[in-house]
């Protein structure tokens, strides 16, 4: 890997650290617990369609593991690593079907399997089924805040596409 890819390949990852803290100081959205927005994975669903699977991965453990010291719940790493495996495996396989006009049909439903995985996580975790009724509710904020980071990941694409300066 050259060293220009890594150096932005760390500004991604420090970029959405830096989201990620700013969305924990705001105010929650819902009552519901786990409903957010999930603002940093607009530099997901970003690095799915801009660099290797492998540097995308290493872009998300990352941001995971570290979002998890930063915010000191480590407890809460597991679900966050299962949601983040779930949604960015399905990711990479939904962006060989779609081009990147449509980037923000594959952060709904990046957004979608980030909560089956969280979900999935609970299960093993408390050896029962019953959360799963919690899945519907998770279903549909996943669908919005996905829609609402992928046309903001949209955003970013469009804007670099209109200025020459930035380059990968």
């Amino acid at each position: 890997m050259s060293t220009k890819k890594l150096t932005t390949l760390s500004m991604l990852t420090a970029l959405a650290l830096i989201i990620f803290i700013i969305e924990l100081r705001l105010p929650d959205l819902s009552s519901i617990p786990g409903v957010k927005l999930g603002l940093a994975n607009i530099i997901t669903v970003y690095s799915v369609f801009h660099f290797k699977p492998t540097e995308t991965m290493m872009l998300v453990g990352v941001r995971v593991l570290l979002g998890a010291v930063f915010s000191g719940n480590i407890s809460a790493l597991m679900y966050s690593l299962s949601g983040a495996v779930f949604c960015l495996c399905g990711m990479l396989i939904v962006k060989k079907i779609i081009s990147e006009k449509h980037i923000w049909l594959c952060s709904i439903i990046g957004g979608i399997l980030h909560n089956i995985g969280q979900i999935f996580m609970a299960v093993l975790v408390m050896h029962s089924f019953a959360v799963v009724s919690y899945l519907p509710v998770l279903i549909i904020s996943g669908s919005l805040a996905g829609l609402f980071t992928g046309v903001c990941a949209q955003m970013v694409i469009n804007r670099k596409g209109t200025n020459q300066n930035i380059k990968e």
